[in-house]
């Protein structure tokens, strides 16, 4: 049995983009659709069984009517090939009520075969080509589903996390109780689990969330593990194979060296002790390209050193999404010919200019300079001088506390 496991496309994220004059939509819409395209053509010219996406296949839960059309057009594809898709609910999935419909939701409103949504944690049992497969499915848990519960009230955050920890350990485990040893069986969630690495959905994402270990989902009752939701693809665990696929394409600079692209999965068959293989295929996302340039006070034509700068990695610009960084002394600020800088960066996708600029004035609070206190002491400072009433004054200081231990 070959599946397919994928997760996080974000459809909708346009950062960084640039309108089509041929088609008036971002081409960064195009992007994200290209490399789904390249999943597709993958899945049907390899005759894979299954293809499991693992939540969130649009950046908001109110997608455009373009983007929801896209999304059918490329389901559609596998579903009348006779390939079975399987998609799970991910947080940016979830309208913000809970009597709404996700945009997802209208593949089952409209039956359309070989799709099964799962929006509710729950078993399935999906035929396909290579046999039957048993999915346990667990799409992103609400909060606010759990805080309808009596036992909820009156929680704080932090204990409402810990329930919805306790509350996706124990769906988890009675879905694994539930399977049948003699069929292959894969764990699809879409959740965070604390042995992973983050990437740029720690960014995307609003609020705390609640974290499971490794151990609550790396069941030996599963023959593999698909996860959804980091966007930096890694494999948790060998045995069972634990493994978050990845955002599709690249989000932000945050997954500038990061991968792209999905995972096949191959399942021996047998009732018992099946063979589980798994590799990585990358597909083609755009690049994300940084540059760094430090200019001197001495030098005498800065303009020259950042385009000397940008001649070694003419190639790599060339269609890549670049930040170019520059810092550089005040006193030569007015030199530089952006004009000319903006010219050699023109075969790029999309580029941005930053400029971190170095002053010699100190900056002072009260009478102090910034360097010669702590930074909370510095935040104290800040809000005497500011007047802020001394009851305030406290709250935001613990705050501040708790933000710079943090950091």
């Amino acid at each position: 049995m070959k599946i397919i496991h994928f997760a996080d496309l974000h459809l909708g994220v346009e950062n960084y983009g640039r309108t089509d004059p041929a088609t008036g939509l971002s081409t960064r819409l195009g992007d994200f659709l290209a490399v789904l395209d390249e999943l597709v053509e993958y899945a049907l010219e390899n005759k894979v069984d299954l293809v499991l996406f693992c939540g969130d296949a649009y950046k908001t839960r109110e997608p455009t009517q373009t983007q929801q059309r896209e999304f059918a057009r490329r389901i559609n594809r596998l579903a009348t090939a006779g390939l079975p898709v399987f998609l799970l609910i991910g947080n940016h999935d979830l309208p913000n009520a809970i009597g709404r419909a996700t945009a997802t939701e209208i593949f089952d409103t409209l039956a359309v075969k070989n799709v099964t949504v799962a929006g509710r944690p729950g078993p399935h049992k999906i035929e396909t080509a290579g046999g039957a497969v048993q999915i346990a499915a667990v799409p992103w848990l609400r909060r606010s589903t759990l805080l309808t519960r009596e036992d909820a009230k009156n929680l704080n955050l932090e204990q409402v996390n810990q329930k919805m920890q306790e509350a996706l350990t124990q769906v988890i485990a009675a879905q694994a109780a539930a399977l049948d040893p003699s069929l292959p069986a894969v764990l699809a969630a879409h959740v965070s689990v604390g042995a992973a690495r983050a990437g740029s959905e720690s960014m995307m994402a609003i609020g705390q969330e609640p974290v499971l270990l490794l151990s609550s989902v790396a069941l030996p009752v599963f023959d593999y593990v698909a996860l959804g939701h980091i966007h930096k693809q890694q494999v948790l665990s060998e045995n069972p194979p634990t493994v978050y696929a990845g955002s599709l394409e690249r989000v932000d600079f945050s997954e500038e060296k990061d991968e792209k692209g999905f995972y096949v999965v191959d399942i021996e068959p047998g009732t018992t002790g099946r063979k589980v293989s798994y590799e990585f295929h990358p597909v083609k996302a755009r690049r994300f390209l940084t540059i760094s340039i430090e200019l001197e006070q001495a030098d005498l034509d800065p303009t020259s050193q950042v385009l000397n700068a940008l001649t070694a990695p003419k190639e790599a610009i060339r269609d890549a999404i670049v930040r170019l960084n520059i810092r550089l002394p005040s006193e030569i600020e007015g030199q530089l010919r952006y004009h000319e800088i903006r010219e050699a960066l023109k075969e790029a996708h999309f580029f941005t200019i930053a400029r971190e600029i170095q002053r010699e004035a100190r900056l002072r609070i009260g009478t102090r300079t910034a360097e010669e206190i702590t930074p909370l002491a510095a935040l104290k400072a800040y809000l005497e001088l500011q007047q802020v009433p001394p009851d305030r004054q406290k709250i935001l200081l613990e705050y501040g506390e708790r933000l710079i231990s943090a950091l």
